[in-house]
């Protein structure tokens, strides 16, 4: 059973392997968030730990990474937090499906069992089913509400090279946004690479129409190629007529 721990602190990753290795784990440690992403479906871990005192940003990418392809069950995520853990930092995790989290310096023996209890579950479910299906071909897209930063969830249903199409999960949590607003904080998930654009709103309502705004580096490329090898319904019946 491989699990991933995304850690900074050499002192944390012994003091969770002498608690997990005994009970089966195989544990594959990655200090680089970017790199833990690159390799998570190779990887295919039965459940992560990632230090929130370590990456009090890149947490929420991961997470989100992950789970637009593993829920909670498939995939359980341990969140490890510093002395310092705001209430909204709380409420972000439950919005990511955080499974639990405990804190890093695990002092408390009852903390350490946490993570176990957390674990469990999944264990042995993957003991009877296998491992999880592949999905690299998964398109997905998550922003944060620009006035409250709440993480506003939901289905791609287009994309093109300009614009992306939306259905938020929960519609209230986007019932305020208006048109033409900025938005910051988006990642967009296509195959095994996820994407950090900054968009703008052009429609709003049940279905949102975001404009890609600009991609950082050379992100953009990583779409065109998507958009190549994945062209709409109607452009590949135009180009099959072509032929």
């Amino acid at each position: 059973m491989k699990l991933l721990l995304v850690l900074g602190s050499d002192i944390t990753f012994d003091n969770i392997s002498i608690f997990l290795k005994p009970h089966g784990y195989d544990m594959i440690r990655y200090r680089n968030v970017q790199k833990a992403m690159d390799n998570i479906d190779e990887i295919d871990p039965a459940g992560i730990i990632i230090s929130a005192k370590d990456y009090p940003r890149h947490w929420k990418t991961m997470t989100r990474f992950v789970r637009f392809s593993r829920s909670k069950d498939d995939c359980p995520i341990v969140l490890l937090k510093g002395d310092v853990f705001p209430k909204d930092e709380s409420n972000k995790a439950k919005l990511l499906e955080i499974n639990g989290i405990v804190s890093e310096s695990l002092s408390n023996p009852v903390e350490a069992k946490k993570i176990q209890t957390f674990l469990a579950g999944n264990k042995e479910k993957r003991a009877n089913s296998g491992t999880i299906q592949d999905k690299q071909n998964q398109l997905g897209f998550v922003f944060s509400h620009p006035l409250n930063e709440k993480l506003i969830t939901g289905t791609v249903k287009t994309i093109s090279a300009s614009t992306v199409s939306f259905e938020p999960d929960q519609r209230e949590l986007a019932e305020n946004i208006k048109t033409n607003t900025e938005i910051n904080d988006c990642s967009l998930k296509i195959g095994k690479d996820i994407l950090s654009p900054v968009c703008a709103v052009r429609r709003a309502g049940k279905i949102f129409s975001l404009e890609f705004l600009s991609f950082p580096a050379a992100e953009k490329e990583t779409l065109d190629i998507y958009l190549k090898n994945n062209p709409p319904p109607e452009r590949k019946t135009r180009q099959k007529a072509a032929s």
